[in-house]
C-alpha cells in the first residue's frame, strides 16, 4: 500500500515518518520555474484557461519562515551543515536563494534521518542552485557518500542570448552510508548499439525490449553491455504526449523508473516529499515498491489518487491529512479557505476554477461538465461555502451566476446546514429538463452528505475533461521485474 500525505513536508517528515524507515528518496524541489502548479484539467474544447490553478507558488522569499528554518539548522546538532549554511548566508545575504537553501537544508536533515543506512537520495535541480545544493549534501551526508552528478539531457527548442542553450538538469545521487555500508544499487546497462541489434535475431531482440529493467541479464553478459554512465538522454514530455497530464514541470516516467530500478528493490519504500502530479509514486507502484508521497495542496492529493486509479484500477491508498469527518472539514475551512474549496470541489468530481490570485470572487469554484444527450457537453457551476453563516442570498447569487455563465445547473456545497429559505429558493429555481429526465436546476449538498456518499443528480458526466493517465497493462510489473 502507498501513502499520500497532505501538508508541509517538513512537519510530516518529523511527525509521521519513522527514523531509518525509507530506502530511497527522490525530490524535485521547485525553485523559480515561473510556473503555476497543478494545471491538470482541460475544458471540453481542449483549452486550459478555466483551471489555471496557482495552488502552490514556487517562489521563495526571505521571511520569518526562512529565518526559522535557518535557526533550526543552527540548532540541529549537525555542525557541518550549520557552518556551511552560515557561510552561504554570509556570501549570499538574505535573499530568495538563501531562503530556498535554508528551507532545503532543514528538510535534507530530516530526509537523512528517515533514510535507512542502506538508503539513497536523488536530488533533482536545475543549474541555478545545483552547486549550492551539492555543498549542502556534502555537509549533511558526508562528501565520501556523494556518488554521482547525473546529467539528464533532453532536446527542446529554445533561444539563449549570449550563452549556450540549457538542455539539461542535474540530479545529485548520494547514499547515507559509504561504500562499505551496503547501499542498494542495481547496475543498469545502456541500450545495445545498432550493430549489436542487427546481430541479434528474433527472440534475443524481443527479450531485450521486454526487459525494461535492463539489469545484468545473461543476454547482456553474453554481449558485454556497458554499465550505464552518469549522463542520461531521455526526452522531455512533449505537449501532445499521452503521458502529459498538464503539470508544467512534470518529469518523464522513464526517468523515475530508472532511478527506482537502480537504487531500490521490490518491496522497498520510496519517498517523494514534493510529489506534485505523482510521477514518482506512479513509477514506484508500477515497480512493486511501497511508497510515500507528500504534497502541500489538497488538489494535488486528489489528482494523484485519480492518476493511480486510471493507471492501476482500485488499488488501496492510505490518505492522511485530508478531512475524514465533519470536524476535520471545519478545521480545514478555518485553516485555509482555498484548500477547503479545492478539497470540496474534488468530492463531486468537478474541475476547480480560479486560484489565490483570482481577484474578486466570481462565484465559481468549479465546473462539472456533462452530456445530457451523450453528444453535446453542457456545464454546471459549483460554489463552495465554508462559513457557518449561510443564507438565502447564496442561492440567489448562484442562480445569477448560472444564468450569467449560460450554465444549465448549479451546485452549492455547504459546510453548514442550509436554512429552510435556502431550500425553498433552490426548489423555486425549477428544473433542467432533458428528453432523458429532469433534474433540479439548483442543488444543495452539505459536506456531511458528501461524506455519506451523496453526489449531484446530473446526466452523464463528461469524463473527457479530466486528463487520464495511461492504463498500465496487466502483467507489466511482472515483465519489468
Amino acid at each position: 500500500m502507498g501513502t499520500l500525505y497532505y501538508g508541509d513536508n517538513l512537519t510530516i517528515l518529523r511527525e509521521q515518518v519513522k527514523e531509518e524507515s525509507v530506502d530511497l528518496v527522490y525530490l524535485d524541489p521547485p525553485f523559480n520555474s515561473n510556473a503555476s502548479y497543478n494545471v491538470l484539467f482541460k475544458a471540453p474544447d481542449g483549452h486550459e484557461s478555466h483551471a489555471q490553478m496557482e495552488a502552490f507558488e514556487d517562489t521563495w522569499h526571505w521571511n520569518e519562515t526562512a529565518e526559522k528554518a535557518f535557526d533550526e539548522v543552527m540548532q540541529s546538532g549537525n555542525s557541518d551543515a550549520a557552518e556551511m549554511l552560515r557561510a552561504m548566508r554570509s556570501f549570499l545575504h538574505d535573499n530568495d536563494m538563501m531562503a530556498y537553501l535554508a528551507m532545503m537544508a532543514v528538510r535534507l536533515l530530516e530526509l537523512h534521518r528517515v533514510l535507512k543506512q542502506t538508503g539513497s537520495l536523488y536530488l533533482h535541480c536545475d543549474p541555478t542552485a545545483s552547486h549550492y545544493l551539492k555543498i549542502l549534501l556534502d555537509a549533511i551526508f558526508g562528501k565520501r557518500n556523494y556518488k554521482n552528478e547525473i546529467i539528464w539531457c533532453y532536446r527542446k527548442w529554445s533561444v539563449a542570448a549570449g550563452q549556450f542553450v540549457r538542455n539539461h538538469d542535474d540530479i545529485h545521487f548520494v547514499t547515507k552510508s559509504g561504500g562499505g555500508g551496503g547501499a542498494a544499487f542495481n547496475v543498469l546497462y545502456t541500450d545495445p548499439s545498432k550493430g549489436t541489434m542487427k546481430r541479434w535475431k528474433g527472440q534475443k531482440q524481443q527479450a531485450f525490449f521486454e526487459d525494461g529493467v535492463r539489469k545484468a541479464t545473461s543476454l547482456e553478459n553474453e554481449t558485454a553491455q556497458s554499465p550505464m554512465p552518469d549522463w542520461w538522454e531521455i526526452s522531455i514530455i512533449n505537449p501532445n504526449a499521452v503521458e502529459r497530464l498538464g503539470y508544467p514541470t512534470q518529469k518523464p516516467q522513464t526517468l523515475l523508473e530508472r532511478i527506482i530500478q537502480a537504487s531500490s528493490n521490490v518491496g522497498d519504500v520510496v519517498l517523494d516529499p514534493f510529489c506534485g502530479c505523482g510521477t514518482t509514486v506512479h513509477a514506484a507502484q508500477k515497480l512493486k515498491r511501497e511508497w510515500i508521497g507528500i504534497d502541500i495542496t489538497h488538489l494535488a492529493i486528489s489528482l494523484i489518487q485519480k492518476r493511480l486509479r486510471d493507471a492501476f484500477g482500485p488499488i488501496p491508498i492510505d490518505i492522511r491529512g485530508t478531512p475524514k469527518d465533519l470536524e476535520g472539514a471545519v478545521a480545514l475551512a478555518a485553516q485555509d479557505k482555498y484548500q477547503f474549496q479545492w478539497w470540496a470541489v474534488s468530492l463531486v468530481d468537478a474541475i476547480p476554477y480560479g486560484g489565490k490570485k483570482k481577484g474578486a470572487d466570481s462565484g465559481i469554484d468549479g465546473f462539472i461538465y456533462f452530456k445530457p444527450d451523450g453528444k453535446i457537453t453542457e456545464k454546471a457551476i459549483v460554489s463552495v461555502k465554508g462559513g457557518e453563516n449561510v443564507g438565502v442570498g447564496m442561492i440567489r447569487d448562484l442562480i445569477a451566476v448560472v444564468d450569467r455563465e449560460k450554465a444549465k445547473m448549479g451546485v452549492l456545497i455547504s459546510l453548514a446546514e442550509p436554512t429552510a429559505p435556502m431550500k425553498k429558493e433552490a426548489i423555486a429555481a425549477g428544473f433542467y429538463k432533458t428528453e432523458y429526465g429532469e433534474y433540479a436546476k439548483i442543488q444543495i449538498l452539505t459536506v456531511e452528505q458528501l461524506f455519506a456518499g451523496h453526489k449531484p443528480d446530473m446526466p452523464w458526466i463528461d469524463s473527457t475533461v479530466f486528463k487520464k493517465a495511461k492504463r498500465e497493462m496487466k502483467g507489466t510489473q511482472e515483465k519489468l521485474l
